[in-house]
């Protein structure tokens, strides 16, 4: 059985897990306060271009959503996102669960567009009965998107100058950062993202880390407080080096690119293998997660040796499913892939 069914479904990079082994026996202080961690978030600082970012390390995705757009808004306020979004759909109402309401918009391939989110927010602002409703007071995107699409800088800058004409925040989720920036024909950077968001993230978990996310301020808008509502929110390691080290390796040597850009690699592979096997892409993702539209029959036929994603039904003969790469996906893996779609789609 070969897997694509997700971008961490393996353990750790190697170079990661060697540099975990290397420093184990050493006493560091706790919490994130460590050698490690420090010099992680000096190294992130700087390639964002920001060398006074702050820098905090957390424990996962859902931890992170949960805890940063808790901290940077009020109790009353809401928060907006394409229906999509993975708050919206894949984080179990953890984000209704602190108080802040998920106001769901509509999408252009898994993308909120500015023009969307200004008619919405001027319907808004002039409805007389806008104090009986939760107030947004954040927007919410990922970077790649859900269904693995890029906002080119354009968008992601009108987006944000949209944001700040109706005082909100925007938030970007990097759980598949690396994967965004290493996508062909893509124009933002971590620079640009540094300079064109109120927050965002930098993901570990699905980028070649055993777990770990790390959220960069780079306006010197850190909300109050902010290592005790990780705490709050369990989000905080006692171990804080678990992280601190992971990141430290991710980001010498360029290894978070170099691994990025070899699941992007696999992914464009995996592409022609299934374009070539005569199948239906349901979108154009030019990312590590491919999204195929599979006849019911073969898609069967071809789980029983392959692991994959039901993302949703096509029609009734037909279901769209998702493949994705990794830092660990080989070519042996694809080449076994291509003979196994051969046999079961002659």
């Amino acid at each position: 059985m070969i897997s694509f069914e997700s971008d961490y479904n393996n353990g750790a990079h190697p170079d990661v897990l060697r540099h975990l082994v290397e420093t184990n026996d050493e006493q560091t202080l706790t919490y994130g306060f460590d050698r490690f961690s420090d010099s992680a978030r000096k190294k992130i600082a700087a390639e964002c271009g920001v060398s006074d970012a702050d820098v905090h390390l957390l424990t996962g995705g859902t931890q992170t959503n949960a805890t940063v757009i808790d901290a940077m808004l009020r109790s009353y306020e809401a928060v907006i996102c394409p229906n999509t979004g993975h708050i919206n759909v894949h984080e179990a109402g953890a984000i209704e669960a602190s108080g802040h309401k998920v106001i769901g918009l509509p999408h252009q391939g898994g993308k909120l567009e500015a023009q969307t989110l200004d008619h919405f927010m001027n319907v808004f602002e002039n409805d007389e009965s806008r104090d009986h409703v939760a107030q947004p007071g954040m927007v919410y995107i990922s970077h790649p998107t859900e269904m693995g699409t890029l906002y080119a800088a354009d968008e992601l800058a009108a987006l944000y100058e949209t944001c700040h004409k109706h005082h909100l925040q925007l938030f970007v989720d990097g759980a598949r950062l690396g994967y965004a920036l290493a996508a062909k024909g893509s124009t933002i950077t971590l620079p640009f993202l540094s300079q064109h968001t109120d927050a965002f993230y930098i993901g570990g978990t699905k980028v070649g880390a055993l777990c770990g996310e790390a959220v960069v301020f780079t306006h010197g808008n850190t909300p109050r407080c902010f290592f005790t509502i990780i705490k709050r929110h369990g989000a905080l390691l006692a171990k804080g080096r678990l992280t601190g080290v992971q990141f430290d390796a991710l980001f010498t040597d360029r290894l978070y690119h170099r691994i990025s850009r070899h699941a992007i690699d696999m992914a464009e592979r995996l592409k022609k293998i299934l374009v070539g096997a005569r199948l239906q892409m349901f979108v154009d993702s030019p990312t590590n997660q491919q999204f195929v539209v599979l006849p019911n029959a073969l898609m069967h036929r071809l789980e029983q040796q392959v692991l994959f994603i039901h993302w949703e039904p096509f029609d009734d003969d037909h279901t769209v499913c998702r493949f994705v790469t990794s830092w660990a996906t080989t070519a042996e893996e694809l080449d076994t892939l291509q003979e196994i779609l051969s046999e079961v789609n002659p």
